[in-house]
């Protein structure tokens, strides 16, 4: 098609791509379009010519410098966005592969692994709902990490939406001991105040 000679053809892109409907906003955009994938196709995108985890790869050097002139240094880390850079160590070295990284279960880890006083996860709304949506939802405030664990397993969460936001503070939570705070952007510079969902021990 391009005239391109094959040795010399590669495909990258910056991630994420809807190439399939294996998740559920490949999912969404196939219930409201019709579209079975939309800036490229999963054929290209499990091809010998993507490299693009390859050169998603290379942001991970970039981020690693940031983390090391901030951390310690009364800076707080914002980092784990959607997206990510999905690799694995093979032979000694980082290796990309075909997958998504979660942003909330990575934050959980990042901050477990930095030893952080707190987990804040901000999202759109102010709280993590019961009854999302309805007319008899119920906002969580302070709240047991037993009880929330409750909940979760009685389906109040939405998979692909607050569900895995939930089960990362409940994550944190029970492996540090910290508190975990889910709430929206507007509410960061309240946190003091004891704003949002907080999941404590």
């Amino acid at each position: 098609m391009t005239g391109t000679p094959d040795d010399q053809l590669i495909f990258m892109h910056c991630l994420p791509a809807f190439h399939d409907r294996t998740t559920q906003v490949g999912e969404e955009i196939y219930e409201k379009y019709g579209l079975n994938e939309m800036e490229v196709t999963d054929e290209v995108f499990n091809s010998k010519y993507a490299w693009q985890f390859t050169e998603a790869e290379n942001r991970l050097h970039s981020i690693k410098a940031v983390m090391e002139a901030t951390l310690g240094n009364l800076f707080i880390p914002i980092a784990c966005g959607g997206g990510g850079i999905p690799v694995i160590v093979k032979d000694g070295h980082l290796r990309g592969v075909a997958g998504v990284i979660d942003k909330d279960f990575s934050a959980a880890k990042m901050a477990e692994d930095i030893n952080a006083d707190e987990l804040v996860i901000l999202t759109t709304v102010d709280h993590a709902f019961l009854n999302y949506g309805k007319e008899n939802q119920q906002a969580i405030g302070k709240i047991k990490v037993e009880q929330l664990k409750q909940y979760l397993a009685a389906g109040y969460f939405a998979a692909g939406s607050m569900k895995p936001k939930i089960e990362a503070a409940i994550e944190f939570v029970e492996k540090t001991g910290n508190l975990a705070i889910i709430t929206s952007l507007s509410n960061a510079n309240k946190l003091a105040d004891g704003v949002g969902t907080i999941v404590y021990n």
